[in-house]
């Protein structure tokens, strides 16, 4: 018996939609995205009073074609129709919403972002924007009890659109604008690796007829199996390949996308990553050069370095919660309640901007960035200049601690609590506040000089630790006085 809830992953479907992983079964079939595809559609055209127009796009995972006929079938079935996008982008499946000749009310992206091969899913959008989590349980309620009675027919799209040209054209025509250039990178060496994901449109469509030399991009040919590295520009296996690259290539700047494209990370000249603390410094400079006094919306595990950086520049670093979704619904509640934020970023990439409807799109980030290469390369500057000031912590460390599965949320809260009337009788260690998510403590003795943050995971049995520390030896010091405290939880064991 099939159990739909595994399927749910936040405001996402996710699941195992091929064989070839051991102790891994199949739970995201056809079958499964064809009922879950039928039940969006007919709950789109109860809210739309019509019959509606949903568009299907793919990232290049081998179960994508497949499941995207599935779902063509399923909004078919239902009465409705669907066009297919071929290979896209997250991103770009929302912003074709906002395209007035498609009249489309809806859109799905079958992806699972950076995930194995054997992996899929289902990312939905509607004009209001993302699906929720309430959202997504509900389509799961209805498709459990979905009875069909008939084959999978795989029911043919009305039409075929090259989308990613269109989209591809809208970022050109921003750097055009932006610069006050028809060909801004003429001279200029920016390589892509794409991971064999979605992302290698951006060397043809964008960056060469704007004149940038782009010989030696990596993995641009989509590869559902993923033969070279995981996509994910948090991995610094996969980071290997593109900063080796830019060195070999002498390369002005590398850029590397997510398999889905909605996250990015940057390689400098010198083949130095610019992701996480240093990717959120180098944009928020970028747009607190144009406005200050705006709020910088991050995850919780960003650095003090970072929240100091932010302040200098007459922002204001509010962190919040770990989770795309939970950074980017901060950034929207702010600008409602009068707090201006122009941008709500996570350390792994995801990085939404007011201006650009509060969309997570790595295409449209490394844009940004890309404006202020031209420009910066104009007046004779590196684009690293915004971020030569950063106090980057000496040392950094996460660890994970498995928690038993049965009610840990409960028992890791319970977990958290005592740590906060624990930490107290620590001399030197202050619990920082206001803190959204678990309990970040600063730790100021002379041989420490850091912080910490202990929170529960989003989704899975488990507390993750970050620890950060401006002298050597400091990480391991304030580790060592956690991990004793921790020896009274006897179900508690480090995974990492």
């Amino acid at each position: 018996m099939m159990n739909w809830w595994d399927l749910q992953n936040g405001s996402d479907i996710r699941g195992v939609a091929i064989d070839g992983v051991k102790g891994e079964a199949v739970n995201l079939t056809p079958e499964a995205v064809l009922k879950i595809s039928y039940v969006f559609s007919q709950w789109l055209s109860e809210g739309r009073g019509k019959k509606v127009t949903i568009a299907i796009g793919r990232d290049s995972r081998i179960s994508g074609e497949t499941l995207l006929l599935a779902a063509a079938d399923g909004i078919g079935k239902a009465g409705h129709y669907a066009y297919d996008f071929g290979l896209a982008s997250t991103p770009g499946m929302y912003m074709a919403l906002l395209e007035k000749d498609l009249s489309l009310d809806g859109s799905i992206m079958i992806t699972a972002s950076h995930l194995p091969f054997n992996r899929n899913g289902l990312k939905f959008f509607t004009h209001e924007g993302g699906a929720t989590k309430e959202l997504i349980h509900e389509l799961l309620i209805r498709a459990e009890k979905m009875v069909i009675n008939y084959d999978l027919q795989y029911f043919k799209p009305i039409q075929s659109i090259d989308f990613m040209s269109r989209y591809a054209k809208r970022l050109q025509s921003l750097i055009i604008k932006e610069t006050g250039q028809n060909r801004p990178f003429e001279g200029s060496r920016i390589i892509v690796d794409a991971g064999n994901g979605a992302g290698g449109f951006f060397v043809e469509k964008v960056l060469q007829p704007l004149g940038a030399d782009t010989s030696g991009s990596l993995f641009l040919d989509p590869d559902g199996m993923f033969p070279n590295h995981v996509p994910n520009p948090e991995d610094k296996d996969a980071l290997q390949f593109i900063q080796n690259q830019v060195i070999e290539t002498k390369a002005d700047l590398g850029i590397i996308f997510d398999t889905d494209v909605d996250r990015a990370a940057l390689i400098d000249h010198q083949g130095k990553a610019i992701n996480r603390n240093k990717l959120i410094a180098l944009i928020s400079a970028i747009l607190l050069e144009k406005n200050d006094k705006r709020y910088i919306v991050t995850d919780s595990v960003t650095s003090e370095g970072l929240t100091e950086f932010i302040h200098e520049r007459g922002g204001y670093h509010h962190r919040f919660k770990r989770g795309y979704k939970n950074v980017i619904d901060e950034g929207i509640r702010l600008n409602k309640i009068g707090k201006t934020s122009d941008l709500a970023i996570e350390t792994s990439g995801h990085a939404a901007f007011r201006d650009n409807h509060f969309l997570d799109d790595g295409a449209y980030l490394t844009v940004q960035l890309l404006i202020a290469f031209a420009k910066q390369k104009k007046k004779n500057h590196l684009l690293t200049d915004y971020i030569s000031n950063l106090k980057e912590p000496k040392e950094e460390k996460e660890i994970r601690l498995s928690l038993p599965s049965h009610d840990f949320k409960i028992y890791g809260g319970d977990v958290i609590n005592k740590l906060k009337e624990w930490v107290p009788s620590v001399e030197n260690w202050h619990i920082v506040e206001p803190n959204y998510e678990g309990i970040r403590v600063s730790c100021q003795s002379m041989t420490e000089q850091g912080w910490f943050l202990m929170r529960l995971s989003l989704h899975d049995p488990m507390l993750a630790l970050n620890i950060e520390s401006n002298v050597t030896g400091g990480c391991e010091k304030i580790e060592a006085k956690i991990m004793a405290w921790l020896q009274q939880f006897s179900d508690i064991n480090r995974t990492l």
